[in-house]
């Protein structure tokens, strides 16, 4: 009897203990859900993804073109003091035949007028404040400087010539023209032109870059005077330049 009754004994504990951890773990599981959803519920809706548009910006494409608002200061005659400032456009291209070197090609334009002598200023000419225009073409090299995919540095030696469109407005009165005229400016010709400076690069993507181009520009006119005929004078342009594709 002794025995039946330890052994009964024996078997409740079992059970209840049985019974016991399950509830128990029953009553933990939800509890553990329900923190694992409100976990879920605290995170973002979306994911943030952190994109950086410069690296794809490699220095490794065949060619690009640029294309600028252009500046220029030029004097009109070999005798007038007074500069003129012009503006107009900047048309570039390259093409780089190694990592460093490449050709370039440069097409600019520049207009507005310019002021004459006291002479033609006056009655009967009138001629004050008239249309000049300076034509560029150039062609030379350029070398991949300091570079990062922020910023790149890019010198060039261009050599050409310039078309100077000097007497398009003077003459109408009966004022004679040319370096001897009463306006002293010099005649419309072609001669030696040069641009020599550089590209500052700024990358805005793979593809596209703004660029500022100052340059130190030489020209040639003939004139009689005493002053030389060569001209060292300040332009620069502001742009867009586009890479394309084809690697090298």
């Amino acid at each position: 009897m002794t025995r039946l009754t330890l052994a009964a004994l024996a078997g409740a504990v079992l059970c209840w203990t049985a019974v016991s951890g399950n509830a128990q773990a029953s009553s933990q599981t939800p509890a553990a859900q329900d923190s694992a959803v409100q976990n879920q519920q605290q995170l973002p809706n979306g994911t943030y993804v952190s994109i950086d548009p410069l690296s794809g910006v490699r220095y490794d494409n065949r060619w690009d073109v640029s294309v600028g608002l252009a500046f220029g200061h030029i004097h009109a005659g070999p005798n007038i003091r007074e500069g003129a400032d012009l503006g107009g456009l900047d048309v570039s291209g390259s093409y780089w035949l190694t990592k460093h070197w490449g050709l370039e090609a440069s097409g600019r334009g520049y207009l507005g007028s310019s002021g004459t002598t006291p002479s033609a200023a006056g009655p009967p000419y009138n001629e004050s404040g008239v249309f000049v225009a300076q034509y560029m073409f150039l062609g030379g090299v350029e070398y991949l400087g300091p570079h990062n995919k922020h910023i790149a540095v890019i010198p060039h030696a261009l050599i050409g010539g310039a078309y100077g469109d000097f007497n398009k407005e003077l003459g109408h009165a009966g004022s004679t023209t040319g370096p001897t005229g009463i306006a002293g400016f010099y005649d419309n010709q072609v001669a030696l032109g040069g641009a020599f400076g550089g590209h500052i690069d700024l990358n805005r993507s793979a593809h596209w870059v703004f660029r500022i181009t100052p340059d130190a520009l030489l020209t040639g006119y003939d004139g009689t005077s005493q002053y030389p005929h060569t001209q060292w004078q300040f332009g620069i342009s502001a742009g867009v330049q586009y890479k394309f594709k084809g690697k090298r």
